[in-house]
């Protein structure tokens, strides 16, 4: 057996997810942190500090250190990661494990920098970085070693990237910064603005897992939701119908269309032939949107589907990745 643990990890905004070699999926918990006020000890991370996001006293703050699927406080990402590996390793700490991390691909280099960074101060021996589509692709069991296309959308927390993926590599990539976090802030606006009512991310999340599709639903389905009234600034309880929250994302759902249509103008037309015939496949937690495959395949007329357990579709990637290292090394580009 290995001494050294061959790690996957999905840091994305909303949820980090570690795939370890031999095992599959090992953890997967929000990626939150709760901090005392001056931000110089962490007090609890992943879901504990969920359980405090809006109900945490003065003393405590609850941040997210990624944001739109970069680092936005390294010191924070740094201890989450840290707390993350540390539970992965175990008690085995003598031999350092290998690392493969998964980054959105429209992230620069010196954010790159930062992630690698990140990972090897939390203790890993090595790491390496694999562009999100291309772990996403390789999770989802696309053949992407092949010379035809296969095209990708993974919805995250933060951001959506699209890319077209031939012989093991990126041919056509984008990225949005919009993502399952954009839907939530769309809901929580729309309830401010028709209801005058206000709502917190989690609740916001929650409406979206009860009643949210991006296409209309046929029956009559609504939920309540509980918030503070903005006009008498006492709690208050509305109903709130399916169609109103369908109606409410339709921008944030649009601005993922148009980046889908941009890879696609791009796309060589020997491929683009090739994902006519196979379609688009769809990954990340957003993709589990009720009528999202549907509402693609009509906004951009190709056959659309949702990979087997999207959510993880990123972390196996990373994790199979480090299996066929020797195939992913040619590609340079991508994983460095």
């Amino acid at each position: 057996m290995a001494l050294t643990k061959k790690i996957g990890i999905d840091l994305g905004t909303s949820t980090v997810l570690i795939y370890v070699r031999g095992e599959g999926i090992v953890l997967n918990e929000p990626s939150l942190v709760a901090l005392n006020r001056d931000g110089t000890r962490i007090l609890a991370v992943g879901r504990q500090a969920r359980e405090m996001v809006g109900r945490a006293p003065e003393a405590i703050q609850v941040v997210r250190p990624m944001r739109d699927g970069v680092i936005s406080d390294f010191a924070v990402t740094e201890g989450m990661l840290h707390h993350f590996i540390t539970r992965v390793q175990g008690r085995q700490r003598l031999f350092k494990p290998e690392v493969m991390i998964s980054v959105p691909s429209g992230v620069t280099s010196v954010e790159r920098r930062a992630v690698a960074a990140a990972a090897i101060s939390a203790g890993a021996r090595q790491a390496w970085l694999l562009d999100e589509p291309l772990a996403a692709a390789i999770g989802a069991g696309l053949a992407i070693g092949e010379a035809r296309g296969s095209a990708i959308c993974d919805i995250g927390g933060g951001t959506t990237e699209i890319a077209v993926i031939s012989l093991s590599g990126m041919v056509v990539a984008h990225s949005v910064r919009v993502g399952g976090n954009r839907l939530d802030d769309a809901i929580a606006e729309h309830l401010k603005s028709r209801h005058n009512l206000l709502i917190g991310e989690r609740t916001a999340e929650e409406v979206k897992i009860a009643i949210g599709s991006a296409l209309p639903l046929n029956e009559r389905a609504a939920t309540e939701v509980r918030g503070r009234d903005l006009i008498s600034g006492l709690p208050r309880t509305q109903t709130v119908a399916a169609r109103e929250v369908t109606e409410a994302i339709q921008q944030p759902l649009g601005q993922i269309v148009g980046a889908v249509r941009s890879v696609l103008e791009q796309t060589p037309p020997e491929l683009a032939a090739d994902i006519f015939e196979c379609g688009l496949v769809l990954s990340g937690g957003g993709s589990l949107l009720r009528g999202l495959d549907r509402y693609l395949a009509a906004h951009t007329g190709l056959p659309t589907r949702v990979a087997e357990e999207p959510q993880t579709c990123a972390a196996r990637g990373t994790g199979l990745a480090l299996e066929e290292f020797e195939v992913l090394k040619r590609n340079q580009l991508y994983l460095r």
